[in-house]
């Protein structure tokens, strides 16, 4: 269903980071490490955002061919590089030491640091480096929408969009940091942190991003934020789950990689909110502890099992998927648009990484 637009967007990514790549080359040949790191780190992705740009293209009326449908995906690659500052950014702030399955940026670069006999501090080069780079995605993805061919009047209509959704998400990323900082937790500020810092970015600005391109209603924007917001918490829930009990081959991160981060999500905060004195008490004990051992990831596992949240989760997970697929009765959503939306919400719920 998706093998036309994922080429597209695939294409699309590769010839700009080699443009981009030869850009940096002609600055400085030093300059050779970000471009390989940047190429290396987008080379795999499910590229749910570009898909759901597309998915709301067609729900807004636009054409499943020709050339307006090229720029328009063209644009929505940019959503790649969007996600890659995220990320990058991310891993920097949680101390991460993987990303899909290979070193996070700020540990590129300070293997880079080391094996090139430099001098200072590693870890401040690779942190100062990471940030670096994340800047570079976040320019170029306002580079790739400049150069997409889309007319003077979809980008009006898409920009102060565009500029939102960044908003958007780096509130939710200040939110998650502080959240991890805070001393209770709570489910309802968890939820709040996941829709603003990945489902708001990931699933509902996406759609509106791919629909503004099509020149849509306000009563499809509106019906799109109503299957987009529900999608996008169930989206982030599923993560929340794989940042615990996921598979690490699977989801190229360390096996309980949101224990040792310390992360507060939805997950975390229903266990917490069940959990005996004792309980507590062992489950603090370790959590957010970067060193902690593979015995201990599996009793605060345990401990959070036993408190019953993950399957509350799912359940969660359930609800905002049926509310989110109920919005697809809509009639102001184009009809040829809602099997890929439907297909797009099962990808994203349902997925193992």
């Amino acid at each position: 269903m998706f093998s036309a637009p994922r080429l597209e967007i695939e294409t699309t990514l590769k010839d700009f980071l080699q443009r981009v790549s030869l850009d940096l080359a002609e600055i400085s040949p030093e300059l050779s490490p970000v471009s390989a790191e940047i190429t290396r780190f987008l080379t795999t992705g499910k590229r749910f955002r570009p898909l759901f740009a597309y998915a709301g293209y067609l729900a807004g009326g636009g054409q499943n061919d020709g050339t307006s449908l090229k720029n328009m995906l063209k644009a929505a690659t940019s959503l790649e590089l969007l996600q890659a500052c995220a990320l990058i950014h991310d891993d920097l702030m949680d101390g991460s030491d993987m990303r899909r399955g290979a070193p996070a940026v700020h540990r590129y670069f300070e293997n880079y640091h080391l094996e090139n006999s430099m001098r200072g501090d590693k870890v401040q080069f690779g942190l100062s480096a990471a940030i670096l780079l994340g800047d570079f995605a976040l320019i170029w993805a306002d580079q790739l929408i400049n150069e997409s061919g889309l007319s003077d009047e979809q980008l009006r209509r898409l920009l102060p969009l565009n500029d939102l959704m960044r908003v958007e998400l780096i509130a939710g990323q200040y939110l998650d940091v502080r959240e991890s900082a805070a001393t209770t937790a709570s489910v309802e500020r968890a939820l709040k942190v996941a829709r603003y810092k990945s489902g708001k970015y990931t699933i509902e600005r996406p759609l509106h991003f791919g629909a503004l391109i099509a020149g849509t209603s306000p009563e499809t924007i509106s019906s799109l934020t109503q299957f987009g917001i529900p999608l996008g918490e169930a989206f982030q829930l599923r993560d929340d789950l794989l940042g615990v009990f996921g598979d690490p081959e699977a989801t190229g991160k360390p096996a309980g990689d949101d224990l040792r981060e310390g992360k507060r999500t939805v997950l975390t905060a229903l266990a917490i909110e069940n959990f005996s004195a004792s309980q507590l008490q062992s489950f603090n004990a370790h959590f957010g502890d970067l060193n902690i051992s593979a015995e201990h990831i599996t009793e605060l596992r345990n401990l959070i099992t036993e408190a019953g949240a993950p399957e509350k989760v799912e359940a969660l997970i359930e609800d905002l998927t049926a509310t989110a697929l109920q919005a697809l009765k809509s009639e102001h959503i184009s009809e040829k648009a809602k099997p890929y939306l439907n297909e797009l919400a099962l990808m994203a719920t349902k997925r193992k990484i």
